[in-house]
Order: structure tokens, then sequence, then C-alpha cells
């Protein structure tokens, strides 16, 4: 399976944006992918807290570890492109890691 780590919105709507993600994530695995989605497993109650900034800070570079092994990094943009989605497109291109932009949603 390709390994792919996942960004899509987080902040904002959270439980629309998890249940997207969700959605996302099923979309990579029927795509015969294994997604990492860091922003949702790291924001679990009792792991980390997206509203602390040094938990916040601690979650992006644990996702970002995952650069070296990834085959790819996607874009989920149905519900934009957050700053955190652009950050972690940046680091894959400093780390020379394609990446695409995927809609899983009729627009």
């Amino acid at each position: 399976m390709r390994r792919v780590i996942l960004e899509s919105p987080y902040a904002g709507d959270i439980d629309g944006n998890v249940a997207y993600a969700r959605r996302c994530l099923r979309d990579c695995i029927t795509r015969g992918e294994a997604p990492i989605a860091s922003h949702l497993l790291f924001t679990q109650p009792g792991v980390l807290r997206d509203d602390l900034p040094d938990e916040r800070k601690l979650g992006i570079q644990a996702g970002l570890a995952w650069l070296p092994v990834a085959d790819a990094m996607v874009l989920y943009v149905d519900h934009g492109i957050s700053s955190g989605m652009a950050d972690a497109k940046r680091a894959a291109e400093a780390f020379g890691l394609p990446w695409e932009v995927r809609r899983i949603e009729d627009l």
C-alpha cells in the first residue's frame, strides 16, 4: 500500500472537520493507500490539545516526523486550505515529498 500523509482542515468547525477527515481517510483506504492523519490521531481526548500552543507544536512535529517514510502527502481541499495544511505542504516540498490535491465532495 502507498503510505500517505493526509492533510485536511481541523480548527474552526472541529466536529464538521473531523467528520470530513474521516471521510478522507476512507477515500485514501479505498484507493489502496495507508493514510496517517495526525491531526485526528493526536487531538483525541487525553492525547494533545490543539488549543494549547506548546501541545499543538508538539503534534505538528510528530506528524511531520512521518515525512521520511511517506510516499506522498494528500491535501483534501473541499473545506479550504488551512494555515496548518499550507505549512505541511511547504514542509513536504522542502523535504522533496510529492503532494497532491484532492476533493471528495460535489461542488
